[in-house]
């Protein structure tokens, strides 16, 4: 097969020392770092919406469901906390981090671990727990992007809400130490009794 004339000059000015050498490479590597770090990252950001979210996971007919008759989906405030929100930390490299994690979820559609509701279920507290010790070891971080201890007016709560959290500051909790199942259902095998422990 015959390269076209056009490649072979391009190739021979590309490869031969000249004074425009270092430019080219300069401009070159310059250029293609932009084209691969804007790609790069549309691509995170594409990864980082609901739709894709429910789409790619099995999560559409399971926990979805469940969230979106949650307060977290609609509320007098009309503010929503999507997926992403609460599963996917906004700092680069804690993203980072949860993308790679993530893909162990489709790991569990790819190869029929979860792909049935009942499958799912089976696996709700293993998955729960995994994303529970998470936000722990994060002090539930997206949560506290929209709720912290810091800005609450306790003298506005319910008595009993205002009594927990001034409780759980005191103790150094975060917010997934009290509030599992918050936007999903608990799973089946959960001990609730275990937990609220001031």
């Amino acid at each position: 097969m015959k390269i076209p004339n056009v490649i072979k000059r391009a190739w021979k000015w590309f490869r031969t020392p000249s004074h425009f050498a270092i430019g080219t490479v300069l401009i070159v590597g310059f250029a293609g770092g932009i084209i691969f770090w804007g790609g790069f990252h549309t691509g995170m950001e594409m990864t980082n919406q609901e739709g894709f979210c429910i789409g790619c996971h099995e999560m559409r007919d399971n926990v979805y469901e469940e969230y979106v008759g949650t307060i977290h989906y609609t509320n007098r405030s009309g503010v929503r906390a999507t997926c992403p929100d609460c599963h996917v930390p906004k700092e680069w490299g804690p993203k980072m981090v949860r993308k790679i994690q993530a893909s162990k979820e489709l790991y569990a559609k790819a190869f029929g671990i979860v792909d049935t509701p009942q499958k799912f279920e089976d696996h709700r507290l293993e998955m729960a727990t995994r994303e529970w010790t998470r936000m722990k070891a994060n002090d539930s971080q997206e949560c506290r992007n929209c709720h912290n201890f810091e800005y609450m007016d306790f003298s506005t709560q319910k008595t009993v809400a205002a009594s927990v959290h001034d409780k759980a500051e005191e103790a150094g909790q975060t917010c997934i130490d009290c509030h599992k199942g918050i936007a999903h259902k608990l799973p089946k095998n959960f001990d609730a009794s275990k937990e609220f422990k001031f």
